[in-house]
């Protein structure tokens, strides 16, 4: 499998381009920014792009989504739950002192249990609200577990909840009954910054007490 993140934009978005070496299908999760270095990872692997797949609806995870539909004819999914920040994408530009076009095109809406599939492989979505009301991790399970965690959990740390529709309770709920419930050999390839695993966060989160208390509620 090909997998390829780079960090993208002002905000440093972990941009994700996933493809499959044989039928070279693929698929980039929260395309940020910057669509020509985008373009250069497609096009140096070859890949007929299937899908452009968002984590969450904030600016940074989302301004090059509709230059890579037009391109590439690619379908462009969100969960539901995030439409107001996809349609609020000027909006959301403006408070950060940004310009940005029209957010273009939704193709459909990411649910729980959701499957993404390119070549042989698939992406497993996980509802995580919190970060956002329609915040979304995606998982692949096989040959070893891969976690897309958006801005929901980071290394030793987790996504803020004091933008529109965010909530801590939530967020905290998402990682405890959704996250660490899964292998802790998973790796987890956050939103911004480096990667880490389910084991690290389970066991060096600053966040784990708040992240347990709540989980007892």
């Amino acid at each position: 499998m090909i997998l390829e993140s780079f960090p993208v934009g002002p905000l440093k978005c972990n941009c994700v381009v996933l493809g499959d070496e044989t039928t070279r299908e693929g698929i980039v999760i929260d395309p940020g920014d910057e669509p020509e270095t985008i373009d250069e990872v497609l096009d140096h692997h070859k890949l007929s792009l299937k899908f452009v797949v968002h984590t969450h609806g904030h600016i940074d995870h989302i301004l090059a989504a509709d230059h890579l539909r037009k391109r590439t004819g690619a379908r462009v999914l969100i969960h539901e739950g995030d439409m107001f920040l996809w349609q609020g994408l000027q909006m959301q530009a403006s408070f950060v002192g940004m310009r940005a076009d029209a957010p273009g095109q939704v193709d459909g809406h990411l649910k729980e249990g959701d499957s993404i599939r390119f070549g042989p492989h698939e992406l497993k979505v996980i509802e995580t609200p919190g970060h956002t009301p329609g915040s979304v991790c995606l998982l692949i399970e096989k040959p070893t577990p891969i976690l897309f965690s958006g801005d929901t959990i980071f290394l030793r740390g987790i996504g803020r909840t004091d933008l529109w529709g965010g909530s801590y309770p939530h967020i905290l709920r998402s990682i405890h009954d959704r996250l660490f419930t899964l292998g802790e050999e998973t790796l987890v390839h956050p939103g911004h910054g480096p990667l880490t695993t389910i084991r690290d966060e389970k066991h060096g989160n600053p966040f784990l007490d708040d992240i347990v208390r709540v989980s007892r509620v």
